[in-house]
């Protein structure tokens, strides 16, 4: 029995997407086509991989294994390629990198342009990747590295991922430059209980802190605009329609807002997440290294 690593990538794509219809969309192909191929796979290895739900199909028991062995086959195979490249030579290849909104300016750009610079042969793609999205976009293979916050407590952390800490980052108060609270010292939330906020979408990470640090402080925030953008969010809270709860790292200083500390502080940690068969790759390994090494940010606090 010789196994087909495309099929096997189809396969660990489904574990990770949960849909036909998504893994075709992520392959480039037709849903027809992503059956066929699977179809293949369990004639190949003589075993029901598929069952089908209803108008959905999922994974048999021995689908998942196989799906999550194939995931660190499939992993070794693009090390041993890359290596093999490699040899002798610069790092070179393509390097996925997700980084969540506020991490892609001040962390992901300045590290991907010393890349560009130091290491030609290395290519470094960008994606936006939210923290309650990171652990899927490496599931699937969207991403060989993910910079994320490991606080993110409503999405656990997959026990193949690596994490490297990268910095902490202070969550702050954002009001209008002429706000009263502007003139004050570290700020308990409480003050805030008539004010009109700005938050991020419904089950983000920031929306699921912000909501809960009001809460834990005796009220219910009243939410007049959600934004996926914090560029969108210091414009509201510049123009006086709001206030805001955002991690250091979002505020631009292009925006004519105030930032206050919180009098009891709250910190998240950043860190870089690599699936552990990806770390072997030289580039993979040079761009966390990379970020590792970005002086630019506060220290994490300690090792995870």
């Amino acid at each position: 029995m010789t196994l087909n690593p495309v099929r096997l990538r189809l396969l660990s794509q489904l574990d990770a997407l949960g849909t036909i219809r998504a893994v075709a969309v992520a392959a480039h192909l037709s849903a027809s086509s992503v059956s066929q191929q699977l179809a293949v796979l369990e004639a190949e290895t003589r075993t029901r991989l598929l069952e089908r739900t209803g108008r959905r199909v999922r994974l048999t028991p021995a689908g998942l294994i196989l799906a999550r062995r194939a995931r660190a086959v499939l992993d070794h195979m693009d090390a041993v390629e890359a290596e093999l490249r490699g040899l002798g030579e610069e790092p070179a290849g393509s390097v996925r990198l997700g980084a969540f909104q506020s991490a892609i300016h001040g962390l992901a750009v300045p590290v991907v342009t010393r890349i560009a610079r130091s290491h030609p042969h290395v290519d470094v793609e960008l994606l936006e990747v939210e923290p309650h999205q990171s652990m899927q976009a490496l599931r699937a293979g969207d991403a060989d590295i993910v910079i994320t916050t490991t606080d993110f407590v409503e999405v656990p952390l997959d026990p193949d991922v690596d994490i490297v800490p990268l910095a902490t980052d202070q969550i702050v108060l954002v009001v209008p430059p002429a706000h009263p609270l502007a003139r004050r010292g570290p700020i308990d939330l409480a003050a805030c209980v008539d004010e009109s906020w700005a938050f991020d979408i419904p089950q983000s990470y920031m929306a699921n802190l912000a909501t809960r640090l009001c809460r834990q402080s005796g009220f219910e925030p009243r939410v007049v605009c959600r934004f996926s953008n914090y560029l969108m969010a210091l414009q509201h809270v510049e123009a006086g329609l709001s206030i805001a709860l955002l991690p250091g790292l979002a505020v631009d200083p292009r925006y004519r807002v105030a930032t206050q500390t919180l009098a009891a502080p709250v910190t998240r940690t950043i860190a870089a997440a690599v699936r552990r068969g990806s770390a072997s790759r030289t580039a993979v390994n040079l761009v966390v290294d990379a970020l590792r090494q970005n002086q630019d940010l506060p220290s994490a606090a300690s090792p995870l």
